[in-house]
């Protein structure tokens, strides 16, 4: 089953109007949604199976194509 945010990740792939720098700013606001349900998941009695690692992957992908850079990794902030 295809959910919505996967859904929405095909269309900005997809979406001729957008420029390529739209589309990344856009997925990297998914990837952000998504990233912050699988903390919650892996914090709470939720399911750690519960899909987001598909969406996550599906993000990534899609950032990957577009030839999004993976942003610099610093320490945890608060």
């Amino acid at each position: 089953m295809v959910t919505f945010r996967e859904m929405r990740v095909q269309e900005i792939v997809e979406d001729k109007s957008m420029s390529t720098e739209t589309k990344i700013e856009k997925l990297r606001g998914i990837e952000s949604e998504v990233r912050g349900m699988q903390r919650a998941a892996s914090e709470g009695p939720m399911n750690p199976n519960d899909g987001w690692d598909d969406e996550l992957r599906q993000v990534r992908k899609a950032l990957d194509k577009l030839g999004a850079v993976e942003p610099k990794k610093g320490a945890a902030t608060l």
